[in-house]
């Protein structure tokens, strides 16, 4: 039965690789027929180095096929093909607004008239490359977790280090400049170790945070000792704005957090207290510091631009963006037959969402936050599948982390929210973000290739071997002794953060039969009985 179960799940995990080969051949060729519908529109001729690109691009998403096929077989078989969509998109996007800035700011010569799109195929490379050496080389995603504060401790360095950078950029100081090297944005890397480490630091006091504690107003409110995590994330996100005024940052980084606590103790009133001090926060920051109050400004009042005397920290791109995207109407003017460049160079940052609402119209917006929410939800799926809690946060929080930015990317170009300058992930110009982007894909592809060993595979092996202190300790007990008690979630063995050398009170005798051979709903490592935060049912078989 065990060698049925194993090849049924083998033959599933094929059949989703192949699914795989088959969505990324239509990503592929839906970006190359975007690609010829542009170039046609603006020159009437097929695009220049068609068949490189093509040739490129397949090669490209066929190595990353291959990689995962070869050391991700049990992987969600949709993260990676729409990864590829989006950013082989993107490239369509930047390509076609090359050519119509070049044109328009050719007199004027200044820095807008030179193309981003070969750049950006260039990190598109890098970044793929990064995410597949990090599929490749890490064996088991419990590896982040033996180094969660010594990711944090980088990411506060990274998240810091614009403060002290002598010059800001359009009104934030987001970069890195050093000298001889391109430019940066550490804020897009910290997202990524920020969530590692609240993964890692939730797991193993989520018990703590989750105690009730004194009513106030009929809602429970965590006691003041557990709240001081969250008063220090708040305070280091309102240092963020001030000192950087990066209001985009800043949303991303305490959201991430309040979601991500709410994921792992379930009490409503920590979101409330996140919301209440984020509110109160950026209100008191949008009112004392200039530029976040001009984006507050703007946000409420776009087209007092073109009032004869209005506010000098009120820019007219909210306005354009809004006659953007009332133009596009439903089907839009057809991509490459639009003026999206008529906003500037942010066309080519957060505001290359109002190239798809102008050319594209109100369906092609629809069906690429469609894509968005895909991705996500392939995410979270994930975390549903996986057995152990750090496992669970992490898919999360990375998840979650997309669905922020693309929430204040789209908020702020479409009016719902201020703007934030943030790059739209995947389709925007900008390395660090395309990178930072690409090993989340990369992390949620090892999650998700736990998670279908978990589903396709029980019997089956984990990548990251049991602490050898547990097996040795397991072979204390007699072969057809009493089985030592399986742990809960919430005992040290789960709660705290995971050390090769501690001991394994579940680990089988090396000599005794495989639960799953006799009975293939047995326990396994990893599959338990039981979910994320609740305990193993004394009833279960």
């Amino acid at each position: 039965m065990r060698s049925t179960a194993r090849g049924e799940g083998r033959r599933l995990a094929t059949r989703h690789r192949n699914i795989e080969l088959g969505l990324l051949a239509f990503a592929v060729a839906v970006c190359l027929a975007g690609h010829i519908d542009a170039d046609l529109a603006l020159t009437g001729k097929l695009p220049p180095g068609l068949l490189v690109h093509a040739l490129s691009l397949g090669a490209l998403a066929g190595a990353a096929h291959l990689a995962v096929r070869r050391f991700a077989p049990y992987a969600d078989p949709l993260i990676l093909p729409l990864g590829v969509f989006l950013t082989g998109f993107g490239l369509v996007l930047l390509d076609r607004l090359d050519f119509s800035y070049r044109l328009a700011h050719a007199a004027k010569g200044d820095y807008q008239k030179l193309p981003a799109a070969p750049s950006q195929l260039m990190w598109v490379f890098i970044s793929v490359a990064a995410a597949l050496a990090l599929i490749v080389l890490v064996k088991h995603h419990r590896f982040f977790q033996r180094y969660v504060y010594l990711m944090m401790a980088g990411a506060l360095i990274l998240l810091t280090a614009p403060i002290f950078s002598p010059t800001d950029s359009f009104g934030a100081k987001r970069w890195i400049k050093l000298p001889g090297l391109p430019s940066f944005e550490p804020d897009e890397f910290v997202k990524v170790a920020i969530t590692i480490f609240f993964a890692g630091y939730l797991m193993a006091h989520r018990d703590a945070l989750a105690l009730a504690g004194r009513k106030v107003w009929g809602m429970t409110l965590p006691r003041g000792r557990h709240a001081g995590p969250v008063l220090a994330i708040w305070a280091v996100s309102l240092l963020v704005l001030i000192f950087e005024r990066d209001l985009g940052t800043s949303l991303i980084f305490f959201g991430l957090f309040i979601v991500m606590l709410y994921v792992a103790t379930e009490r409503t009133s920590w979101v409330v207290l996140g919301l209440l001090m984020a509110v109160g926060g950026a209100a008191v920051v949008g009112t004392v510091e200039p530029h976040v109050h001009g984006r507050v400004e703007a946000w409420l009042h776009p087209l007092d631009y073109y009032k004869p005397v209005h506010d000098q920290a009120i820019s007219e791109q909210p306005a354009e963006a809004l006659f953007s995207l009332g133009t596009g109407h439903l089907t839009g003017t057809g991509l490459g037959s639009g003026r999206p460049w008529l906003i500037g160079f942010a066309g080519r940052s957060d505001f290359i969402f109002t190239t798809i609402g102008e050319e594209l119209g109100l369906a092609g917006v629809t069906a690429i936050l469609l894509v968005y929410v895909l991705l996500i939800q392939r995410g979270l799926r994930t975390a549903i599948g996986l057995t152990d809690p750090f496992g669970k946060l992490l898919a999360t929080g990375l998840s979650a982390a997309l669905a922020l930015q693309v929430f204040v990317v789209v908020g702020g170009v479409s009016g719902l929210v201020p703007l934030t300058g943030k790059a739209l992930p995947f389709l925007a110009a900008g390395g660090s973000s395309l990178l930072a982007n690409w090993l989340m894909v990369g992390l949620l592809i090892k999650l998700s290739d736990s998670s279908g060993r978990t589903a396709l595979d029980p019997v089956q092996p984990s990548p990251e071997p049991l602490p050898a202190q547990g097996r040795v300790q397991a072979q204390a007990h007699p072969v057809d002794g009493p089985t030592p008690a399986e742990p809960s979630v919430n005992s040290p063995t789960l709660s705290g953060p995971y050390d090769p050398s501690a001991p394994d009170p579940s680990a089988p005798h090396p000599s005794a039969p495989h639960p799953s051979a006799a009975d293939p709903t047995a326990r396994t490592e990893l599959r338990p009985s039981f979910g994320f935060g609740h305990p193993p049912d004394p009833a279960a078989p």
